[in-house]
């Protein structure tokens, strides 16, 4: 399976069939967009939203090389970032060590 720029090996891949009606099937997948990689999003984004996969793990299986890349995507989808204060100020941290910030003593 071809997925945004990866190649997945398919025998390590679980198959599923299933059967959406047409309103359904319309709604997940734009206009010329392929339903299989609609579907996997959808699936992957309520894991993700129920933590039951990682920002890591939602990066790696969508192909995305970027943290900021799911981050938009995730935007995309209405899901709030998480980002707490302890991301605040290791950001913080490393803006000091690259010398990206003035030292307001």
């Amino acid at each position: 399976m071809f997925l945004a720029g990866r190649c997945y090996d398919f025998s390590i891949m679980r198959h599923v069939t299933i059967a959406l009606p047409d309103e359904l099937s319309a709604a997940l997948a734009a206009p010329g967009q392929d339903l299989s990689r609609a579907a996997f999003e959808a699936l992957a984004l309520a894991a993700y939203r129920e933590r039951k996969i990682t920002a890591a793990q939602l990066r790696q299986w969508l192909g995305y090389e970027t943290r900021m890349e799911v981050d938009a995507f995730l935007e995309s989808h209405g899901v709030e970032l998480e980002y707490t204060l302890e991301d605040i100020e290791r950001d913080r941290d490393t803006h000091q060590q690259l010398g990206l910030t003035s030292d307001r003593s």
